[in-house]
């Protein structure tokens, strides 16, 4: 006589899903996973660190809202390259101040 299994069956075994529909899943839907850790001392809040994880495809993320990855220059490359044409602009500019200043510089200078 046999004794049944009181184990659960891994995934992928029986009628349980397995790992690629379980990720497709929450992919395609997005998980939110959000907590908050205090810490105390005599009732005195010494330190508050809160924890928020969205786990979704890009797609999803752009339809929640969330892209900041887009405007970063340290993950998009367009970013970086708009970044450094505003930092350009801004360095053109502040020398074609300074250019305009030197000639009066030089008038004023004069005897």
């Amino acid at each position: 006589m046999t004794t049944p299994s009181r184990l659960p069956e891994p995934y992928g075994q029986g009628g349980g899903a397995n790992l690629a529909d379980i990720l497709e899943r929450v992919l395609d839907k997005g998980v939110v996973i959000a907590g908050d850790i205090r810490i105390n001392l005599l009732d005195i809040e010494l330190l508050t660190i809160k924890l928020r994880l969205v786990v979704a495809s890009v797609d999803k993320a752009k339809e929640m809202g969330i892209d900041w990855w887009e405007s970063d220059p340290a993950l998009s490359s367009r970013a970086r390259r708009d970044e450094l044409a505003r930092e350009n602009a801004a360095l053109r500019e502040r020398l074609a101040r300074l250019e305009e200043l030197e000639p009066r510089r030089a008038q004023e200078e004069a005897p």
